[in-house]
This record gives C-alpha cells, sequence and structure tokens, in this order.
C-alpha cells in the first residue's frame, strides 16, 4: 500500500465485536493497544497492562478481525530486560492468541528485541516519539522531537528499527515536518498519531474516535461519533422503564399453554427444605 501511496488505516480495538466491526469497515491494521488499560480497565497509564490482560484482548479482537493485520502490543515489561523475554511473549501473541504481529517501543535496547523478534519470525511494528510506556522519563504525555538536535535522534532512531528488521513504525506526538522526513527516508512505512498527514498512515483509538472514554483526551484526536452519550441516555432510559414497570413488557416475555399453566397454579406448594 505504502508503494502504490495508498494512506493506510489503522485503529485499536480490544474486543470481538470491536474487530468484527473494523473489518467490516475496511480497517487495514487493528492495533489491540495496551492503552486498553486506560479504555477498557481504568488505569491511569499503560503501565500497568499485562502479558495475560493483553492476550485475552488480542484473542477476542483476533476472532473478529479476519482480513486486516492483527499487531498486539507488547506491555511494559514483557520486553525490556531481555531478547529472551521478547522472543518468549512475542511466541504467545501469534500462537496462543493469534497476532499477525508485535509493537514494541523505543530504539536503543529495543533494537536488539526487534531483530530477535524478527530473527524468529515474528513480524515488529516500531514506535517512536511519545512512547507512553516511558511517558515519565519524557516528561509525561508532550510532544517529542521539538529540537532540531532530538529531531535529529528521532530520524536516527527510525531508521535504526527498519535496519534491525520493523517492517513500519508508529510516529507518535511528532512535528509534522520531522515525521514527513522521517516517512521520505524510510522504505517502511510510517503509521502516524497527532504526527501530521506527511506519514504513510494514520492510527486513532477506538475509544477516543467513537466518544467512549475522556479521561484523557489528546488534541490530536478527532471524535467522529459520540457513543458514550449515546450509551448513557440508553442506560438511563432502561432504568426509568424498569422503575416505572413499563419494562419489561408482555412481547418481551415468554408464555405457557393455558392448561398447563392451571395446572402449576393449583398444585401445592412443596414442604420447606429441612436444614442440615
Amino acid at each position: 500500500m505504502s508503494g502504490r501511496g495508498e494512506r493506510i488505516v489503522m485503529v485499536t480495538a480490544y474486543d470481538y465485536p470491536s474487530g468484527r466491526l473494523a473489518d467490516a469497515a475496511g480497517i487495514d491494521l487493528i492495533l489491540v493497544g495496551d492503552s486498553a488499560a486506560m479504555t477498557v480497565l481504568g488505569h491511569s497509564t499503560t503501565v500497568p497492562a499485562t502479558m495475560e490482560e493483553m492476550l485475552m484482548l488480542t484473542r477476542a479482537v483476533s476472532r473478529g478481525a479476519e482480513r486486516p493485520l492483527v499487531v498486539a502490543d507488547m506491555p511494559f515489561g514483557s520486553y525490556q530486560v531481555l531478547d529472551e523475554d521478547a522472543v518468549r511473549n512475542g511466541v504467545r501473541f501469534v500462537k496462543e492468541a493469534g497476532a499477525d504481529a508485535v509493537k514494541l517501543e523505543g530504539a536503543g535496547p529495543s533494537l536488539s528485541r526487534v531483530a530477535a523478534l524478527v530473527g524468529a519470525g515474528i513480524p515488529v511494528m516500531g514506535h517512536l516519539g511519545l512512547t507512553p510506556q516511558s511517558a515519565t522519563m519524557l516528561g509525561g504525555f508532550k510532544a517529542q522531537g521539538k529540537t532540531a538536535e532530538k529531531a535529529r535522534r528521532l530520524l536516527e532512531d527510525s531508521v535504526a528499527l527498519e535496519r534491525a528488521g520493523c517492517f513500519s513504525v508508529v510516529l507518535e506526538a511528532v512535528p509534522a515536518p520531522v515525521a514527513e522526513r522521517i516517512s521520505d527516508e524510510l522504505a517502511i512505512p510510517t503509521i502516524g498519531i497527532g504526527s501530521g498527514a506527511g506519514c504513510d498512515g494514520q492510527v486513532l483509538v477506538l475509544h477516543d474516535l467513537l466518544g467512549l472514554y475522556s479521561e484523557h483526551s489528546p488534541r490530536f484526536t478527532k471524535r467522529y461519533a459520540d457513543i458514550g452519550a449515546q450509551i448513557q441516555n440508553a442506560l438511563e432510559r432502561f432504568a426509568a422503564d424498569v422503575r416505572s414497570g413499563a419494562f419489561p413488557a408482555e412481547e418481551h416475555t415468554y408464555q405457557m399453554p393455558p392448561e398447563e399453566l392451571e395446572t402449576f397454579l393449583s398444585s401445592p406448594t412443596p414442604p420447606a427444605r429441612k436444614e442440615t
């Protein structure tokens, strides 16, 4: 797609219905992001996401998404220490959860992890710029590469990830001209999030674009629906119907033949059970 100049579309998804809907909508790639720690599990950062949680979510998405490439986020702690850890956990995502590829953050020590994973036959997507797992070290959830020196480092890291074997790189919260230059320099496609239109593709968090998550809304998020408000409204109407007696109505209940009902109603009350 990148070679043909076609824009690549990626969204996050965390369950079977989301994977199925993304597939039906023609989405190209689905990222089972560790952002689920925030949008689904209620944490304030992505760091608490565990391997078992990410495996469960990836399995669900894989069942719903038959055509898109499914990329699983490797959670914090699953690849930072040893290449062997990265390969072991990467294999689990592919073998147990049905992922087509994995994603990990950063360069530096991550380069040997990328090479080890690719050497084991596991496709790897890189992630540079604002890397949420190490946001504290970056000074918080802020744009990265805003000085010439830092921008040059991002370019160098991008090239290094490509050489290590990454098939694609996510650029998050990077100044648009920097992301565009990186995209021009790399042979592999870039997927931008808050990094301008010069990337080969774009990704958004599903809960952000649908209006399901409002605790933290980055400036680069575009809301395409307000499903959260619709869900709340539906729940309020349901509660009101239950409390007023309007639900369930007759059409929502099951009946039985009149003669069976008469027999049941005329049957004696069974004796109370003896306490043992």
